[in-house]
């Protein structure tokens, strides 16, 4: 199966989060590659969901080059799409369904790629494929393998296959999610003396939060970190004292941010009439654009005509926060075969000659990574 047959039939998995339902398409993978010499093992993360981990080639304590992905795709939006998003349509150079950037193409190119190393041309630390369910949702997924798989291993390196139009990035910025909640007291509107708000207590909390300073200086590849207040929520009817209130935090951070500390100083800031509840915590991800992997990357994606990427640092949040800070920060690098403005659109589609390209940059980055 060529990688872009193989991208068409992962797209007719529907592997929406939530619910994931990612069981279905991990055991397809699996079998795939078990019938292709690699040993294959499943963790479960939930009812019908596995994460898939397949490795050839890997030595006792050897440390191979890890290729990762996620099974999962978001939900398909309020968008009416112009064609039945499990059923992918190919249109010239365009192959259309959701996952098709985000990132079905991604994991296809990878298998077929790790499929296709001749056997004498294999690295001697071989490697491993890790799949994952649950990413969408702030990589759940990833979150809870390290947490409970106990054969990960070492790495040398690791490529998440997110969606890059195949132009290697070495870094993005970390995460932490929050949820702030005020509490307070209902009574009648009409005796508003007699209860708390907690609008007004989440009010405040939100001003203070929108003049927080993160005093970091800036960082060369992923800049200066941010804040953000992107939902709040409160209240139950118009003539009722709320008692009840919340909104969410949105921070994304930079090598020069520590977290533990930045979380201490914003939940002393915001005082006692808020509690900080955790959603997500991430780390950055940054690769030295100078360590021999990423050179090597680069060197390959150039052999493929693709130019003028140095330096390059995402937008979103991958896997690759979790995977790089689990191997120790070994070298990381995001590189993908999808558009990332395609990622969650109605009508998302990817370039089949990028997909092809794919396969390219991952095969040969895989024989020449120190073999």
């Amino acid at each position: 199966m060529d990688a872009v047959s193989l991208t068409e039939k992962l797209i007719s998995f529907n592997t929406i989060n939530p619910p994931g339902n990612e069981s279905p398409l991990a055991e397809f993978i699996g079998d795939l590659l078990s019938g292709n010499g690699f040993s294959v093992e499943y963790s479960g993360f939930g009812e019908n969901r596995k994460h898939l981990i397949a490795e050839k080639g890997v030595p006792p304590q050897g440390m191979p080059l890890v290729l990762s992905g996620h099974f999962d795709v978001v939900p398909l939006g309020a968008r009416q799409w112009t064609t039945d998003p499990f059923i992918s349509k190919t249109e010239g150079d365009k192959l259309f369904g959701r996952g098709s950037s985000d990132m079905k193409s991604g994991l296809a190119a990878m298998i077929c790629a790790a499929i296709d190393v001749p056997r004498e041309k294999f690295p001697e630390n071989g490697i491993r494929l890790i799949f994952t369910a649950g990413e969408e949702l702030g990589c759940e997924g990833a979150r809870d393998l390290v947490k409970t798989y106990p054969n990960l291993g070492k790495a040398s390196a690791v490529i998440i296959g997110e969606p890059t139009s195949n132009i290697p990035a070495i870094g993005h910025k970390g995460a932490i999610f929050l949820t702030a909640v005020a509490k307070g007291k209902t009574v009648h509107s009409s005796m508003p003396e007699l209860g708390i708000n907690a609008i007004y207590k989440a009010a405040r909390a939100v001003l203070k939060t929108g003049d927080f300073r993160f005093n970091a200086r800036e960082d060369i590849l992923l800049g200066f970190p941010t804040i953000n207040v992107g939902k709040f929520n409160g209240g139950l009817n118009l003539n009722s004292v709320p008692d009840h209130a919340e909104f969410t935090i949105d921070l994304r951070t930079t090598t020069f941010v520590d977290h533990k500390e930045v979380f201490e100083r914003l939940s002393r800031e915001l005082g006692d009439e808020i509690s900080l509840i955790k959603q997500v915590d991430l780390p950055p991800v940054s690769s030295n654009e100078n360590d021999p992997f990423v050179q090597l990357a680069y060197a390959t994606c150039q052999g493929e005509g693709i130019r003028s990427f140095r330096a390059k640092a995402l937008p979103y949040l991958t896997d690759g926060s979790v995977l790089q800070d689990y191997y120790k920060n070994v070298p990381a690098i995001i590189l993908g075969p999808g558009e990332p403005e395609m990622a969650h659109q109605t009508d998302e589609y990817c370039f089949i000659s990028k997909i092809k390209q794919a396969v390219n940059i991952y095969k040969n980055i895989i024989i020449n990574w120190r073999n």
